[in-house]
């Protein structure tokens, strides 16, 4: 249990570890369109954690800046990295907002601003954690390197390089990522596996310029009616990508986890329901909607463009049509093995008259972590005692890049145990994190470090 002083002190500052969030949110920290903005809220979370007795720094990479702090409690102590992220998705359409999603406001309940879930709030746990120790507990139980992100939400385009130049400084004996949900409202999770991702985007360029589709139509290949056949042929009839090779290397769902799985009682039609639709009819038919979303690969067409698409009639065949494209992969897929196999299936499907053009936009490896580890002992304590229920072990569909480098160039299987909820509305307008969320996420972050140096502190050494 927290010593009765780190309870009391998150208790008391419920209100101002509110009210820092919201100064966080304010910066609108995209990656792809607010370089300054970016700049501006790092340089926040390093005065920020300066307060809180770390040393913090701005670091210049190849793309968004990065931050990078530390806490030395003393040398008997296990080392935690805690990583978050700072960058947020763009806010449009801004007309689909209630508020100003950089001016957030508390309504019902819950915290409605861009970032408040996805990452700054998850983030700012950690902080009001570790500012609890610090000011009643005598100062931290471990040793606490930190690392926020200002790429993530661009798929971390440069944070393998950045990772790999700074892997000594970023050393630890334990990583925890908070950067996701529960399963459901009031039952806490820890992730144990993510997709990773290959997003590609096909050009179909066809005749020099928009031409007459009565004068030239019959003779000259449309791009749009090519890239629609393509889009078409990707999946068969049971769902399943007919790229050449594409299943071969994914790792089997265990008999174990599809009963754990079971176990969880997800209710298909109250998903369905909650999503807005009638029915769950994507993916392969042969599979269960759990494991098609946790633990098989998918391809989904995210965005197609050609032609004339203003308001009225313009009668013409187009010079090009596009199409983006994210293939969502599972272990032990290889994204660069995946994208060969896509370009090879474009090149078979470009009929006369058309020249292709495959362009990578974003890759990540999947990554599959331990689950029976010191590390995940602490987590589970933590969550139980903040949540007053102990987590259930599940897989996502989502990506999170640096799970796996991480895994890969540290050595390090992090710890997943984020605190949004499945209904956040994280990537869309009115993103939303719940008050008591924060306090509880905070709460979990505090213990998590008190149980880390119980389970991680060597024989013979204080702890």
């Amino acid at each position: 249990m927290l010593p009765d002083a780190v309870s009391k002190h998150l208790d008391d500052n419920r209100e101002g570890n509110l009210a820092r969030l919201k100064e966080l949110i304010a910066f609108p920290s995209v990656a792809n369109s607010r370089p300054d903005d970016c700049r501006r809220c790092a340089e926040w979370l390093v005065a920020r954690l300066e307060s809180l007795g770390l040393t913090a720094r701005v670091v210049e990479g190849e793309g968004r800046p990065n931050v990078i702090a530390s806490c030395h409690a003393d040398d008997a102590a296990p080392t935690l990295l805690i990583y978050g992220h700072y960058d947020v998705q763009p806010a449009e359409p801004l007309d689909e907002w209630q508020t100003d999603p950089f001016d957030a406001v508390v309504r019902d309940g819950f915290l409605y601003g861009r970032g408040a879930s996805d990452d700054k709030g998850q983030l700012s746990a950690h902080l009001a954690a570790i500012e609890a120790w610090q000011r009643a507990g005598g100062g931290l139980p471990v040793n606490v390197k930190l690392l926020a992100e200002g790429e993530e939400e661009i798929g971390s385009p440069t944070m393998e390089s950045f990772l790999a130049a700074h892997a000594e400084e970023l050393s630890a004996d334990a990583a925890v990522i908070s950067d996701g949900e529960f399963h459901a409202p009031g039952v806490p999770a820890i992730t144990y596996a993510l997709r990773g991702l290959a997003y590609v985007e096909v050009t179909f360029r066809g005749p020099s310029a928009d031409i007459h589709s009565g004068v030239h139509g019959g003779a000259v290949t449309n791009p749009i009616n090519a890239l629609a056949r393509l889009v078409a042929a990707l999946h068969d009839d049971a769902g399943r990508v007919a790229l050449e090779g594409y299943y071969d290397d994914v790792l089997p769902l265990s008999g174990e986890e599809r009963a754990a799985w079971e176990r969880l009682g997800h209710d298909e039609g109250e998903y369905a329901r909650s999503l807005g639709v009638a029915a769950l009819g994507g993916g392969e038919k042969a599979f269960a909607p759990l494991e098609r979303r946790w633990a098989r690969p998918t391809l989904d067409c995210n965005g197609i463009v050609g032609g004339y698409t203003g308001v009225g009639s313009k009668t013409i065949i187009p010079a090009m049509a596009s199409a983006k494209i994210s293939m969502r992969l599972v272990a032990d897929q290889d994204p660069k093995k995946v994208v060969a196999a896509f370009e090879r299936f474009v090149a078979a499907h470009t009929p006369p008259g058309i020249v292709a053009e495959t362009r990578l936009n974003a890759e990540a490896r999947p990554v599959l972590l331990r689950r029976e580890s010191a590390e995940m002992d602490a987590g589970r304590a933590a969550l139980t005692e903040a949540f007053g229920r102990e987590p259930v072990f599940v897989r996502h569909g989502a990506s999170v890049p640096i799970t796996e480098q991480i895994q890969r160039l540290l050595g390090l299987d992090a710890v997943l145990m984020g605190f949004g909820l499945p209904d956040d509305n994280i990537h869309s307008p009115n993103e939303r994190f719940a008050v008591e969320q924060l306090h509880g996420a905070a709460r979990a972050c505090a213990a998590f470090y008190q149980n880390l140096r119980k389970g991680l502190t060597r024989p013979g050494e204080s702890g």
